[in-house]
């Protein structure tokens, strides 16, 4: 059976049977728990199933360990609030956190001793990409899940030539090496 991802417009042209579902989320530090991130996420996804579309199981598994993981490092590594965007569009769910640390994060290699900072690590792994950028006074963090996986999977991660101002050239090249693998939607009233 064929379920169709296009209906015609009045005027032929193919238009997206789900436009993208957008929601999103702000805490103040101390209020932030990943928790609630997850929560939110879960809200988001019962809000787009009950819209008609068809997502993955494996997708809300990976989306909460992508959110628990981002927002966890928001709230112990920068000082003030932290947001959540969630995007859904035909292809890929967007899980976006912004905090308020220009300090570009580290991925760690994997090391089964060390107890602790595997995080960043387990969202790239499990992304299909994941972007850093700058953003007003910290940085953004997205994580991109596609709905179907591609046959040649290469999972990527992407800095920005200048991720955070003031670091040095060395820095970001060391960061930009030691990545290898690469979102947030909370319910809004778009």
């Amino acid at each position: 059976m064929a379920i169709p991802l296009m209906k015609q417009a009045e005027d032929g042209q193919e238009t997206d049977e789900h436009p993208t579902l957008r929601g999103s989320a702000v805490w103040a530090h101390d209020a932030a728990r990943a928790a609630d991130a997850r929560r939110t996420l879960r809200a988001f996804l019962v809000r787009a199933l009950s819209a008609g579309r068809l997502l993955p199981v494996r997708l809300g598994i990976d989306a909460e360990l992508v959110v628990s993981e981002m927002v966890t490092n928001a709230i112990r590594h920068a000082p003030g609030p932290c947001a959540m965007d969630l995007e859904l569009s035909e292809e890929e769910l967007k899980i976006s956190v912004r905090d308020t640390s220009a300090e570009a994060p580290t991925v760690n290699r994997p090391d089964p001793h060390r107890v602790g900072g595997h995080g960043l690590h387990l969202v790239r792994t499990i992304s299909d990409s994941l972007v850093i950028a700058p953003c007003g006074t910290g940085k953004q963090i997205s994580a991109h899940l596609r709905l179907a996986p591609a046959p040649d999977h290469h999972p990527t991660m992407t800095v920005p030539p200048n991720p955070v101002p003031g670091r040095s050239p060395a820095r970001r090249s060391r960061f930009a090496t030691d990545t290898g693998r690469h979102s947030d939607v909370v319910p809004d009233s778009h």
